[in-house]
C-alpha cells in the first residue's frame, strides 16, 4: 500500500468542529466585505484614541476641573490624540520633521517589517482558505528561522547559492514542521488548532536547546548562533543606508505565486473544494486527507521563509525569541486580508506601519506603545462581528442603501 493509499484511507475521519465555536466563525469573517474591514480599522483607531487621551497626563490633569472648563480637557485630549498619531505618521511612512533621507527612512522600514508577516501570512491564508485553522505559523517562522541560520553558518558558498540553499532550508524544515500537524489531522483527525499550538510551544523550546549546542550555538556561552555569513545575506535594495533587502520582491512574488495557486491551479481547486465542503470534495472525488497534508506543507514552507527573512534580512543571529510575535500577527494579517494575496499583503504593510511607528509614537508623543496591541485586537475583534460595525457606523447603512437604490435604478 503506497503512501498516498495510507493517507486516504476510509477509516482516518478527521473531525471537523461545527457550530458557533467551529468553521463558522472563521467563515464570517473571511466573509466580510472591504467596507466591513476599512470600518473596523478606522473604529479600532477611534476606540484607540479614548485610550490614548485617558492615559495622557494632562487629560487627567484637567478632567479635574472638566465642569467649570470643559475646553481644557478637549483641547488637551486632541492635543494627545494629534501627536500620537501623527508621530504614528512620521515613524511608518514619512517623517516631514526630518531631513535627508531620514524622511522617507520610516516607509522603507514598514516594508521592511512587513516581509515575514507577508509571507507567514499568505501561509495561513492559503491553510484558512482550504478550511484548516492553522495557527502554528509562530514555531514555523521559528523553525524556518533556524533551518537558514544553520546553513548561514556552517557552509562556505558564493553569494546566490547561499541565499537561495538558506532559503530552501527554511522552506522544507518550515515544511515538515506544519507538515506534522497535516498528517496527524489526515491519520487520526487530530485537530489542526490543538496540534499546532502544541508545535509552537515545542519549535519555541527545541530551538532554545539547539542554541545550547554545538549545532547552532557553534562557540560561546549567550543562548545565540552567530551571526550567518555575508554571502547569505539578502542583498539591501536600495543601499547601506536602508534596512530594505530583496526579501520584500520575494514576498511579493510570493503573493503572486499563491494567487496563482488557490485561483488558477487544478491543486488549489481541489484546496478551495476541501475548504466550502469537505463531504462534497470526498464525494468529486477529491483525497480530502491528502490535501489536509499537502495544505500544511504549503503553508508551514511559506511560513518558513518568513522566518529566514527575518534572519537573513533584518537580524543576522538566531535566538529563541527572534520569531517575536510573527506568527501569531500573521493569524491577524490573514484574517484581516480576507485569506487572499492582495489583502494579505496590504494587511501586511498595515501592520508593518504600527510596528515601525510604535517607537517614535513611544518617545515622541509619550503614548504607551501597547496601544499597537489594543488597535490590532479591535481591529480583528470588529471584523469578528460585522453586524456591530454595521450598527456603530451610519457610513456603512448609507452604502448599502446607496447600492440597493442603484440597484433599483438599473432595474
Amino acid at each position: 500500500m503506497s503512501t498516498t493509499d495510507t493517507l486516504v484511507a476510509p477509516s482516518a475521519k478527521p473531525s471537523t468542529p461545527e457550530g458557533p465555536a467551529g468553521p463558522g466563525v472563521l467563515q464570517r469573517v473571511l466573509d466580510a466585505s472591504w467596507l466591513t474591514i476599512v470600518l473596523a480599522i478606522l473604529l479600532a483607531l477611534v476606540a484607540s484614541s479614548v485610550l490614548i487621551a485617558a492615559a495622557n497626563a494632562e487629560v487627567q490633569a484637567a478632567a479635574g476641573y472638566f465642569f467649570s472648563r470643559p475646553a481644557d480637557m478637549l483641547g488637551a485630549a486632541w492635543d494627545a490624540i494629534y501627536s500620537a498619531y501623527s508621530a504614528l505618521f512620521r515613524g511608518a511612512v514619512f517623517d516631514y520633521e526630518a531631513e535627508g533621507v531620514r524622511r522617507v527612512r520610516p516607509i522603507t522600514e514598514t516594508m521592511t517589517a512587513s516581509v515575514p508577516l507577508i509571507l507567514a501570512g499568505l501561509g495561513l491564508a492559503v491553510a484558512f482558505r482550504s478550511g484548516l485553522f492553522n495557527i502554528g505559523a509562530q514555531g514555523q517562522v521559528l523553525m524556518g528561522a533556524a533551518g537558514a541560520t544553520f546553513v548561514g553558518i556552517t557552509y562556505d558558498l558564493p553569494i546566490v547559492v547561499h541565499v537561495l540553499l538558506s532559503c530552501l532550508a527554511a522552506i522544507s524544515v518550515g515544511a515538515l514542521w506544519a507538515g506534522i500537524a497535516g498528517f496527524l489531522k489526515a491519520r487520526t483527525g487530530a485537530n489542526e488548532v490543538i496540534v499546532t499550538i502544541m508545535l509552537n510551544n515545542i519549535a519555541f523550546y527545541l530551538v532554545s536547546f539547539l542554541l545550547t549546542t554545538t549545532l547552532l550555538r557553534q562557540g560561546g556561552t549567550r543562548p545565540i548562533s552567530p551571526e550567518v555569513a555575508g554571502t547569505s545575506l539578502m542583498p539591501r535594495m536600495l543601499g547601506l543606508q536602508f534596512r530594505l533587502h530583496w526579501g520584500f520582491v520575494v514576498a511579493i512574488l510570493a503573493a503572486v505565486l499563491v494567487w496563482w495557486l488557490m485561483e488558477r491551479s487544478v491543486l488549489g481547486f481541489q484546496f478551495r473544494a476541501v475548504g466550502a465542503n469537505q463531504r462534497a470534495a470526498r464525494t468529486a472525488g477529491i483525497r480530502v486527507n491528502l490535501v489536509f497534508v499537502l495544505v500544511m506543507l504549503v503553508a508551514g514552507g511559506l511560513a518558513g521563509l518568513g522566518g529566514a527573512m527575518q534572519i537573513l534580512g533584518t537580524d543576522r543571529t538566531l535566538q529563541a525569541s527572534s520569531a517575536g510575535s510573527i506568527g501569531f500577527d500573521a493569524i491577524t494579517v490573514a484574517l484581516l486580508g480576507r485569506s487572499k494575496p492582495v489583502g494579505t499583503v496590504l494587511a501586511a504593510l498595515l501592520f508593518g506601519a504600527l510596528r515601525a511607528g510604535s517607537p517614535l509614537m513611544q518617545t515622541s508623543a509619550d503614548t504607551p506603545i501597547d496601544i499597537i496591541l489594543v488597535i490590532q485586537a479591535s481591529i480583528v475583534l470588529l471584523i469578528a462581528a460585522p453586524v456591530l460595525v454595521r450598527e456603530l457606523s451610519p457610513l456603512h447603512r448609507a452604502a448599502q442603501l446607496f447600492g440597493y437604490r442603484m440597484k433599483e435604478a438599473r432595474a
